[in-house]
């Protein structure tokens, strides 16, 4: 997963992060409310992780302002001290999927991300970028209407790129989330992306996949 959080504790936001992390997600890091909205409306986020008290804009209050004004539909954990009945209803009344209690531990938090994230997968079932798309049940490859068969790691790559679309990708880190804790040799990464490139890319006019020289890859 792709996570943002929005944190203003800097010990607690440094430990989740790093948690998250080496669990093999993606997580960025906002420390107020402002920066958080700001950060979710220009980039895509599998998963939104919002403390409530925080200053310039409360977790509720950037919460609301995304589902009513934006119409975003990413699926939020509210992290809080506040433990009480009314809290709780109001952190679901903003929009909240989730509610988790501080002080808790990050392997719970960590099975309720994924909890709310297989719910989500079962309502985003479709990636999409221009003409190529993919099926995220079937785990069907298609652009301009022809099937495109890729293997599981190329599948893999894919799929974190379109997820990132239009970031660049580091390469680093895409090593660390196709392959995990067993990292290939240095060409792997860029035998990969040769064979996406030549199956998604090669048999069309435009192409898709980018190279940051030196940094990482993109699609877009």
């Amino acid at each position: 997963m792709r996570i943002l959080l929005v944190e203003d504790n800097a010990d607690l936001a440094a430990s989740i992060v790093d948690y998250l992390e080496m669990q093999g997600h993606s997580c960025d890091l906002a420390f107020n409310g402002e920066s958080g909205f700001n950060a979710a409306i220009s980039n895509d986020f599998d998963m939104y992780i919002f403390d409530i008290a925080m200053p310039k804009m409360d977790g509720l209050q950037l919460c609301q302002k995304l589902r009513n004004q934006c119409n975003n539909t990413v699926p939020i954990l509210f992290l809080t001290a506040r433990d009480t009945l009314d809290d709780k209803l109001a952190g679901f009344s903003a929009g909240a999927d989730d509610y988790l209690i501080k002080p808790f531990d990050l392997s719970e938090l960590l099975v309720r991300l994924q909890a709310i994230y297989n719910r989500y997968v079962g309502v985003k079932t479709t990636l999409a970028l221009k003409d190529l798309s993919v099926d995220l049940k079937t785990e069907q490859v298609m652009r301009a209407n022809k099937v495109i068969s890729l293997s599981p790691n190329t599948y893999k790559l894919l799929i974190i790129l379109m997820q990132r679309s239009p970031e660049i990708v580091l390469r680093q880190e895409l090593e660390h989330l196709v392959w995990g804790d067993n990292l290939p040799d240095s060409d792997s990464l860029r035998s990969h992306i040769y064979k996406l490139r030549s199956k998604i890319d090669k048999p069309f006019t435009q192409p898709l996949i980018k190279t940051s020289k030196g940094r990482g890859f993109s699609i877009s």
